[in-house]
């Protein structure tokens, strides 16, 4: 049986000093009946509009969200699967692991796409690409890269400008950025000749998309090597400091996806919330930064849902390429 709202509330001190959310809201607190644990790597601001849509629909649901990386959101949930209702992440490996791992509930009655989910338990319901972000001050008077191989020559040829003003993700803490690393290390060898060069630049290393853009925004850093690109969507203003360039040699797009966890104690709530995801229901409604629909996905290069995509997260296989990764970018 779920908690009662009040008592939710009551619990709810302890849970935020039990551990350290990036941001933590009840939404419906006046709701009389079940309250949805929604456990999530996307940024409120960006979310919000889609959990006000589907409480509008349904005035007895509440719904708590707690936010934090998408590392940790793996974590948590291993730990302790029974505390969350549905599981939202743009880590598509760490998400198909566990739903082959029998952590997710089978939903027989929700109609999607084959290629956007898996085995009815895990689906698929935006498509957002990994992006270069500039600051276009730091490019006045030189070409756009509009390649990786661009890039490295920009980087070579002007150093000065890029030294230690480069951000990318720390793929040793980002589940995201790992996820980016180890696509972009399948599709062409360029990549870890741009770490080399990253890294003998003094690269910066980011737990997440929204640091790197604000740097950029502040002009601490000149460029971002795969941000996820509907945050950096969301700041770009016509003749704003931001570009975003997405890369023509091999572009990458993740599918953010969502499960319903198997140890739910509010399935019908729970996949209610999913089949809303799915719906695109609220999706752009206000929010800051909306989420690209599923269909504005590319084929050729959307990353699937696959047993391949788990691949590096066998342990032996992560630590090589995260000594790979480490040689390259972290040069002393």
């Amino acid at each position: 049986m779920r908690l009662p709202v009040i008592l939710m509330l009551m619990v709810m001190p302890v849970l935020a000093y039990a551990q350290d959310w990036e941001d933590r809201r009840l939404f419906n607190p006046s709701a009389s009946g079940t309250v949805l644990r929604i456990l999530s790597s996307t940024d409120t601001a960006v979310f919000a509009p889609i959990i006000e849509a589907f409480v509008a629909e349904t005035p007895e649901t509440g719904v708590e969200y707690l936010v934090t990386s998408t590392a940790e959101i793996d974590r948590l949930f291993r730990a302790d699967p029974g505390a969350y209702d549905v599981v939202v992440s743009s880590a598509m490996d760490l998400q198909l692991k566990l739903a082959n791992d029998g952590y997710a509930l089978r939903l027989n009655d929700v109609a999607h796409p084959s290629w956007a989910q898996w085995r009815q338990s895990l689906f698929a319901f935006t498509a957002e690409p990994a992006a270069i972000v500039i600051n276009r001050a730091a490019f006045a008077g030189r070409d756009i890269p509009k390649t990786r191989q661009d890039l490295i020559r920009q980087m070579r040829d002007h150093p000065e400008i890029f030294r230690n003003k480069i951000g990318t993700y720390d793929i040793r803490k980002s589940g995201l950025g790992y996820l980016f690393a180890t696509q972009d290390a399948r599709a062409s060898e360029t990549y870890w000749r741009l770490m080399e060069v990253m890294g003998g630049l003094g690269a910066q290393l980011y737990c997440c998309s929204g640091d790197m853009i604000d740097d950029l925004a502040s002009g601490r850093l000149v460029m971002a090597y795969n941000v996820l690109g509907s945050y950096a969507a969301a700041r770009l203003v016509p003749g704003g400091a931001l570009e975003t360039i997405l890369p023509s040699d091999f572009p990458i797009t993740m599918m953010r996806t969502a499960f319903v966890s198997k140890d739910t104690g509010a399935s019908g709530a729970a996949t209610g919330f999913v089949q809303h995801l799915l719906s695109g229901e609220g999706g752009d409604g206000g929010a800051e930064a909306p989420l690209p629909p599923l269909d504005s996905a590319s084929q050729g290069s959307t990353i699937v849902l696959e047993p391949a995509l788990m691949t590096f997260l066998d342990t032996l296989k992560r630590r090589r390429f995260l000594t790979e990764w480490e040689n390259a970018i972290i040069q002393k």
